[in-house]
């Protein structure tokens, strides 16, 4: 019988139209301003939004540790869905996959996000708290730009 891998599922609501929440995952600049658990700096982001285009995102945790993540795009519908290769450099042997689907809702857009193919438990659990993390920044980040009109 074959194991089933962890994944996880977050779905947020983000008070933002889909082209804006879409933005912040695939604009290196906007990308920066939210990338990491935690308050640490992003130190680099890189992204090329098309179907074989790479993405990669260097961040330091409020600890010291550097983190370094890439993958590749595997599906790309412009505001509408992203699926993408997860590694990080370190482990490049635990690829994952994350697919996150922008869907309009009348306060904003609903994000479901899906990060599936864990290499165990301890993996998956430990995505759930640095994505639990971003997606505060995340919110933060859109709230901004909304307030700036952007």
């Amino acid at each position: 019988m074959i194991r089933q891998k962890p994944s996880l599922t977050i779905v947020r609501r983000i008070k933002a139209a889909p082209e804006k929440v879409y933005a912040a995952w695939t604009r290196p600049e906007l990308m920066a301003r939210w990338w990491g658990p935690d308050a640490g700096p992003v130190l680099s982001a890189e992204a090329d939004p098309r179907v074989g285009g790479r993405f990669r995102v260097v961040f330091q945790t409020l600890d010291g540790e550097t983190h370094d993540c890439r993958g590749e795009y595997r599906e790309v519908e412009v505001d509408r869905k992203l699926v993408f290769t997860w590694e990080w450099v370190t482990l490049p042997e635990r690829r994952s996959l994350v697919t996150i689907r922008f869907r309009p809702v009348e306060e904003g857009t609903e994000l479901n996000f899906t990060h599936a193919q864990f290499f165990d438990e301890a993996a998956r659990d430990g995505h759930l708290a640095g994505w639990t993390g971003a997606f505060e920044k995340l919110d933060t980040l859109i709230a901004e730009l909304e307030n700036a009109g952007e």
